[in-house]
């Protein structure tokens, strides 16, 4: 009987063993998992901060350009009010969608250039998948 009994307690200090290395495992995995969501988690907020500061400059911007553009066109429109009074608003409106054009192609360079969304939580995972693919 004390034969059998040695022989179970080295299998059982091998479960043992094998039990502790695989807490550390998922002990391990857990950490890299919640590094990765707080990174997602800062970039979400930094990409919400940004766009409410693009979002209120932008309606700010407009407003006032809006204002002092209606006023200045009024102020040229009364100045040629009897003599060229059309060439004006026809000059006006071709600046005006001069600008418009312009403004409109720049906003599309900007978004099609604008980093891709949670680009480094992504660098990170595949990271994590290469250390993981070359442990292996």
């Amino acid at each position: 009987m004390t034969n059998s009994d040695s022989g179970a307690q080295p299998s059982k200090s091998r479960s043992q063993g094998l039990l502790a290395s695989l807490q550390r495992l998922l002990g391990t995995s857990v950490e890299v998992l919640r590094t990765r969501v707080e990174i997602l988690s800062t970039e979400l907020e930094e990409e919400g901060i940004r766009v409410r500061e693009l979002f209120i400059l932008q309606q700010v911007s407009l407003f006032f350009l809006g204002l002092g553009l209606l006023l200045a066109t009024i102020l040229i429109v009364q100045l040629f009010w009897d003599s060229y009074r059309l060439t004006a608003l026809a000059a006006f409106a071709l600046l005006y969608l001069l600008v418009g054009f312009i403004s409109a192609w720049v906003l599309k360079r900007k978004l099609r250039n604008r980093p891709p969304l949670f680009s480094a939580s992504l660098a990170e995972l595949r990271k994590d998948v290469e250390r993981l693919e070359s442990g292996l």
